[in-house]
């Protein structure tokens, strides 16, 4: 299955896939949105981002392990408001860390000053999975920057009698936990639909094309850093569930119907300890519900703002 046009190019478009996504969705298309790369520079280390629309941005995108900014896209589309989508520190075009700690604490402190210099005055910071510990914990750190709060299925870690206590990965990690080199991007392209065989490989290249990038040898692997290794084990984040309990915004958690990630025993604990927040199901979505049921999530973040 051979790449069209330039997608092998370092200096693609990135946003060229704007109208496939849009169609997709059944979004009415009238050209390409106001959308722009930009870049801010913290403790030495580029952190990017893509900017949606003109104005003072209203909301703040902050993507999971493993993926980027362009996680978004569709979802900033549908929801139509002015949007900062941001790579999390390690991923997409953001700098890397010498110590791969990209655990959400160490990403609050990166994206926070981020937040207070391109968007200090967006009505909410829409968080999925580590992006959704890392708004938590952005609230702990800055709550003026966390007017209210999205969170998409993730909570944090809950300790079970029957593991010993030992913190379990929220998410599967066959691909992160996989090879970091492939010969080709067809390769890669293959890799990822072993693990999404109920997608087609032509439906994962857009996606893929954002999170893979091509060595100087030709060789192709993971815009993200090497999150995990062997031997590595699972970072506890059961502490920010103290981030949760002194939470004053208004706060809302999307769980991914056919995500096993948000647990009943999970959910239990959230309703102990933020009782105000509002808990949402959707339907047909997986993990990544903002990739799966963009519409609905958009619908969801709307009614939640008003």
């Amino acid at each position: 299955m051979g790449l069209a046009g330039d997608l092998e190019r370092d200096d693609y478009d990135e946003f060229q896939f704007l109208q496939g996504h849009a169609e997709w969705a059944g979004l009415p298309w009238r050209g390409r949105p106001e959308v722009a790369r930009e870049s801010v520079e913290v403790d030495g280390r580029p952190v990017s981002l893509v900017r949606w629309g003109h104005g003072e941005p209203e909301l703040v995108l902050l993507h999971g392990a493993g993926q980027n900014a362009h996680t978004w896209d569709t979802f900033a589309m549908a929801v139509g408001r002015p949007s900062v989508a941001i790579d999390l520190p390690g991923h997409g075009r953001s700098g890397w860390r010498d110590d791969r700690d990209y655990s959400p604490a160490t990403n609050a402190t990166a994206i926070a000053p981020v937040i207070d210099e391109v968007a200090p005055a967006a009505a909410a910071i829409v968080g999925m999975s580590l992006g959704g510990l890392t708004t938590l914990r952005i609230s702990g750190l800055r709550p003026d920057l966390v007017r209210a709060a999205v969170i998409v299925d993730i909570t944090p870690g809950v300790r079970r009698a029957d593991d010993n206590g030992t913190p379990r990965p929220p998410v599967p990690m066959q691909l992160m936990r996989g090879p970091r080199s492939f010969e080709s991007f067809e390769a890669i392209l293959h890799a990822t639909h072993e693990t999404m065989p109920h997608r087609t490989p032509e439906s994962l290249i857009p996606g893929l094309r954002h999170n893979a990038q091509r060595f100087d040898d030709g060789s192709w692997g993971w815009r993200y850093d090497e999150l995990w290794r062997e031997g590595d084990s699972p970072r506890d984040s059961t502490h920010i569930w103290d981030d949760v309990e002194a939470f004053k915004a208004p706060a809302m958690f999307v769980k991914g119907a056919a995500s096993p990630v948000m647990t009943d025993e999970a959910i239990e604990e959230l309703r102990r300890r933020l009782p105000a927040a509002r808990i949402e199901v959707v339907d047909g979505a997986g993990h990544a519900v903002q990739n799966d049921k963009p519409l609905q999530l958009a619908s969801l973040v709307e009614d939640f703002l008003r």
